[in-house]
């Protein structure tokens, strides 16, 4: 029987403080897009296209966004539909699109980024400045370590 580690309570307890972390950032996200009648992960589709003037593929969005790939056709069907982004067919692939930012979509994306990145500041206050690249090396990280836990449980 393996012993436990004297650390496995410390980062136990790190572990609920970053759950608890990540729910309230994201309920707040989903009050804050609420005024645009946008959810945080059609927000970060339309963030992610916003500097990308080709587009990317649905496949693509789904290897970028922190949403599982068989969300992303709903999150496009429902930006396409308001007139946010667009389809494009891909030449010699009659099963791909790219997705692009129409003219509204990037109105949209150019109205809320500004105080979106305002509450950002206001949301990551508590990190000085002078460790926010450390506490970003950390966080990714941690992503890395959990995907590795994450793709172990898959295959089991």
């Amino acid at each position: 029987m393996k012993t436990k580690s004297p650390d496995a309570g410390r980062r136990y307890q790190a572990l609920l403080q970053l759950l608890r972390t990540s729910e309230t950032i994201w309920n707040a996200s989903r009050h804050f897009f609420a005024r645009w009648e946008l959810s945080p992960s059609q927000f970060n589709i339309l963030n992610l296209l916003q500097d990308r003037a080709d587009g990317l593929s649905q496949i693509e969005l789904s290897r970028e966004l922190i949403t599982h790939r068989s969300n992303i056709t709903g999150l496009v069907d429902r930006l396409e539909r308001r007139g946010l982004l667009a389809r494009h067919d891909v030449p010699n692939d009659r099963r791909a699109y790219r997705v692009t930012l129409t003219p509204a979509g990037r109105r949209l994306i150019h109205e809320i980024l500004p105080e979106y990145h305002a509450r950002a500041e206001t949301a990551l206050k508590a990190v000085p400045v002078r460790r926010l690249a450390e506490f970003t090396r950390l966080l990714a990280g941690i992503h890395e370590s959990a995907a590795r836990v994450a793709t172990q449980l898959e295959t089991h």
